[in-house]
């Protein structure tokens, strides 16, 4: 059964470029030729190497790019046909960038899920190769009287075409009489040349010839869960867990963690990201801070899957049974979160799988089974699964646990490491998924080389974690963030995750509170999705020496913190994070990845950028723009200029306007040149909102 959450709108599409339909007309007359009469080339949106479609969600701002061009000086112009799932056809023209590459944009965002097609159409446009010839004729009075009967003869033919509204009709019929009257002059004929309301008739319904028809391409839409969300993470069995009187500590359970879900969506999150939940192996079971001497009360490693109880299809039995976790599901929902299960492909050495199927495990000379080494760690508790010995096996058995849990209710999943399986797999996994259930999610947790993490986005993958948490001057920042925005829209989706359980970095250790501050900020508006693991909000910042992993990781043993009582003290980030996600709900741009632009500052440690959402592609009609002026040195107090480059969001230069922190409430008349300070130990970053005129 196919389950989907997306409905088709009344329009599938928001555009400002949208014209009315008009049938393709293609005139190319050597059918042995590639190149139509009016060539094309470098189409977008594609994924690079052109054996993967690219992908958006819905709601996305897409940029259809492509470059044109003919012979001569004659004008072009540059349509872009799109059909719907559901078979609807709209046609959105593309302008010319101006830059002198030839290169014509126009932007579209899909609203109905699914495969869309789409091809571009070149034409020589009569009118504007008309209307730059006459400017400068008529304003020369070089064959003044030949460009006025040449425009004439096209209002002629264009106000014969019935299909254009009686008005427009009566206009172009009597400026047809105006251009040909020689009791008017030049200076008149001129104000045809340049009216706006003649060029407008034309640019809806273009007189075109020379018509070429592009190839056809596809784009898959997916739906908006797929590309927007805030994250959170924590481990179900640390949440209500209880320390008995011998010292033991009894596990958290489902029931127990859903008294946790209010907190959760209280702060504003809809993804609530659990870690494995099946039985745990014995066997080489890790103790405490990754040591190999697990006691009897140590509850391992989540990732170490499997033992007597069960393996991958299975719940802990310490959580509950599967009904348990199914009641948590729903749970979640009624709190507007979302549930997102880890799928982790590795086994511990007494997961089942190891014993049914031993093939499937990559056997040493000395007769044992090879576990996980990323050196210089070693995870004697997990042996990494070899796709090679028995693919089909093995694809029948993931796809039989993934179902399992799609069909207790799971439609994210979070994958561990994927980069080290073969991609081949997931292309397969997640096509063979996602035809039956659309609706499902996997973010990939690759924290690898970019040509595998860019390769798992192309074969499949709706989301990826990224290089984020090791991005933290401004000029990496800058950079990395108009990189996700710019280079790999078309196909990898960024989650921002600002810390994991593995990951703690130095800026987080060393950088105190501020840092918290700014590493959260700055993933909540320079992405759709971001997320946070549980602790962060306590600003948890002590490593185990010599590594990047907090202390007493969670990873190995239960952790008890005090939510309310953090908060109630005035000593949690709780309050800041759900601001930050008021802020997302409440601003379309923040919900967009490629409208991002990088603007700039003469300090270097103060981070300036923008996320801008024009009104005709906005879904309340009203423009939406932020400017996020962010401190990232968390030890310092910073002053300095921020220059804007105001013309993005249609600000003429050296033009005031009115912006409203949404942080503190504060408001400031602001220009392209702009006075800041930022001090670190008190409210880092600025997130300005631009006042529309009253």
């Amino acid at each position: 059964m196919v389950t989907t959450t997306s409905t088709t709108p009344a329009t599938s599409w928001r555009s400002g470029s949208s014209i009315p339909v008009r049938p393709a007309t293609d005139t190319r007359t050597d059918p042995s030729t590639t190149t139509g009469r009016i060539p094309t080339a470098l189409p977008f949106p594609s994924v690079p190497g052109g054996l993967f479609r690219p992908s958006a969600y819905v709601g996305e701002l897409v940029p259809f790019r492509i470059t044109a061009f003919r012979e001569g000086h004659d004008r072009i112009g540059v349509h872009v046909r799109l059909t719907s799932p559901s078979g609807e056809e709209s046609l959105h023209r593309l302008s010319a960038l101006g830059d002198g590459f030839d290169r014509w944009a126009t932007v579209v965002a899909p609203l109905e899920q699914g495969v869309w097609s789409f091809r571009f159409e070149t034409f020589a446009d009569d009118f504007a190769t008309w209307e730059h010839a006459a400017e400068v004729k008529i304003a020369a009075g070089v064959d003044a009287a030949l460009m006025r009967e040449i425009g004439a003869r096209l209002f002629d033919g264009a106000q014969s075409d019935k299909t254009r509204p009686l008005a427009e009709r009566r206009a172009l019929k009597a400026a047809a009489v105006s251009l040909r009257d020689a009791g008017v002059d030049d200076e008149a004929a001129l104000r045809i040349v340049r009216d706006p309301a003649i060029a407008s008739f034309f640019a809806a319904r273009p007189v075109a010839s020379l018509g070429t028809v592009g190839a056809a391409y596809e784009l898959l839409v997916e739906r908006e869960r797929a590309g927007v969300g805030a994250w959170y993470e924590f481990f179900p069995r640390s949440e209500g867990a209880k320390v008995r009187k011998d010292g033991t500590v009894k596990s958290g359970t489902f029931r127990s963690a859903a008294k946790r879900l209010p907190g959760v969506a209280g702060m504003g999150f809809d993804v609530l990201y659990l870690p494995p939940i099946h039985p745990i192996g014995r066997r080489n079971r890790k103790g405490p801070n990754n040591t190999l001497d697990a006691g009897p009360g140590d509850p391992g490693s989540p990732w170490a899957i499997g033992a007597a109880e069960g393996g991958h299809d299975t719940v802990h039995p310490d959580l509950g049974t599967l009904a348990d976790f199914r009641s948590f599901v729903r749970a979640a929902r009624a709190e507007g979160i979302e549930v997102a299960l880890d799928l982790a492909l590795q086994a511990a050495p007494d997961h089942p799988w190891v014993t049914e199927h031993p093939e499937w495990f990559t056997t040493l000379p000395d007769g044992t089974i090879a576990y996980a080494e990323n050196p210089p760690k070693k995870y004697q508790d997990i042996y990494p699964i070899n796709f090679d010995n028995d693919p089909v096996g093995i694809r029948a058995e993931v796809l039989r646990v993934v179902r399992h849990w799609i069909a207790q209710g799971v439609r994210i999943f979070r994958v561990d490491n994927p980069h080290t399986k073969p991609l081949q797999f997931w292309e397969w996994l997640i096509a063979t998924i996602s035809a039956q259930d659309p609706d499902v999610v996997f973010l990939a947790e690759a924290f690898t080389r970019p040509a595998p993490l860019q390769g798992l986005a192309m074969a499949g993958y709706q989301q990826s974690y990224t290089y984020f948490t090791w991005r933290n001057t401004k000029e990496q920042l800058a950079e990395f963030l108009s990189g996700l925005a710019t280079e790999t829209a078309d196909f990898l989706r960024p989650n921002l995750f600002v810390n994991t359980p593995d990951i703690l970095t130095e800026y987080l250790q060393f950088g105190g509170r501020p840092a918290y501050k700014i590493r959260a900020a700055i993933a909540a508006t320079g992405a759709p999705t971001y997320g946070v693991y549980a602790g962060y909000e306590l600003y948890e910042n002590v490593a185990r020496p010599g590594s990047e992993e907090n202390i007493d990781n969670e990873k190995y043993e239960y952790k008890f913190r005090d939510w309310e009582g953090a908060e109630e003290r005035g000593d949690s980030l709780a309050p800041y994070l759900r601001r930050l996600n008021e802020i997302r709900r409440a601003h379309p741009a923040l919900r967009q990845l490629r409208n991002l632009t990088v603007h700039w500052s003469d300090d270097d440690a103060i981070l300036v950028f923008v996320k801008h959402l024009d009104a005709a592609l906005s879904p309340d009609g009203r423009a939406d723009t932020l400017i996020i002026v962010a401190n990232v040195d968390p030890h310092s107090v910073r002053e300095t200029t921020v220059h804007l480059d105001t013309r993005v969001w249609g600000v003429a230069p050296g033009e005031p306007y009115l912006v409203e922190d949404l942080v503190t409430g504060a408001h400031w008349t602001w220009s392209d040149h702009n006075f800041v300070r930022l001090d670190a130990f008190t409210e880092p970053v600025h997130i300005l909102h631009v006042k529309e005129p009253s």
